[in-house]
């Protein structure tokens, strides 16, 4: 079955009330688990960055902006606690190296590695060492980058599923390139699994009857929400939607064992003139 995954990432924009109930619409709508993001601001950026000029709900830097779509580990334990009640997975993709290691003590069932972090070695390193089975993005790659980042997990003896990915938002469905997942399989013989941007369902769908083997979308309660990931997120009714049909896949593709079905033979004898 597809491990469907509801990435909220940082649509929460700083408020743990918008965090559960993303968390509430993932489980209403029976994703496997949710996942979010985590930064230490002053190390994912420089200064310079952090000082440019940006109006946000936070204020007027981008500082402000940054520091108001990061939820603290105090918030991380109320989510933790939430999600277990609900019997949800949930993990987080860090951003760096201390974030990575603030985030052990959840004893997440996944790591994940986003696409800015994969040609980041001594942070691949550190996830390795983890041993938990690691979701890996590609999106802004080349295959020697992601080459490299297999090796470390293999030599590591670390379990992990590439993911297809356009790091584009939203993503054009002519960027799409769906048929990387069978590249990615053919090269490297492992899981693989699609993290779409795109507006619509069509390309998510389409990864699962490719053989997708996880499906990671952004989530929102309204894309017209602040915040630069809204817009290639799906609203609940989009979500439950794309469950439903990725969900559907495996039943109408079924073996591929050729049968007479015993529903066709009543028709049989109505239509077919000729009986063998």
């Amino acid at each position: 079955m597809v491990y469907i995954i509801a990435e909220i990432g940082i649509n929460h924009n700083g408020s743990l009330d918008i965090a559960k109930l993303l968390i509430d619409t993932a489980v209403k709508h029976h994703c496997d688990a949710v996942k979010f993001q985590k930064r230490t601001i002053d190390i994912v950026y420089s200064p310079e960055v952090l000082a440019i000029p940006r109006e946000s709900p936070w204020g007027t830097t981008t500082r402000a902006q940054k520091e108001g779509l990061e939820l603290s580990i105090e918030q991380f334990d109320e989510i933790d606690a939430y999600c277990r009640a609900k019997k949800i997975d949930w993990f987080v993709s860090s951003w760096d190296i201390p974030s990575q290691i603030a985030m052990r003590k959840y004893n997440f069932p996944h790591n994940k590695v986003a696409s800015t972090m994969l040609s980041h070695l001594e942070f691949l390193e550190v996830v390795a060492a983890e041993g938990r089975h690691t979701f890996i993005s590609t999106g802004m790659a080349t295959l020697d980058m992601i080459d490299r980042a297999v090796d470390l997990f293999k030599r590591a003896n670390c379990s992990f599923t590439l993911m297809h990915t356009v790091a584009t938002y939203p993503c054009d469905d002519d960027d799409c390139n769906l048929r990387v997942i069978e590249t990615l399989k053919a090269r490297y013989n492992c899981p693989v699994g699609y993290s779409g941007h795109e507006r619509g369902l069509q390309p998510s769908v389409l990864a699962a009857m490719l053989g997708a083997e996880a499906i990671e979308r952004h989530i929102t309660l309204d894309r017209t929400m602040y915040g630069s990931d809204h817009a290639a997120s799906l609203e609940p009714q989009g979500l439950e939607r794309l469950v439903r049909d990725i969900r559907s896949i495996s039943s109408m593709l079924g073996d591929g064992s050729k049968r007479f079905l015993d529903k066709e033979k009543p028709i049989a004898a109505k239509l077919r003139y000729f009986q063998a």
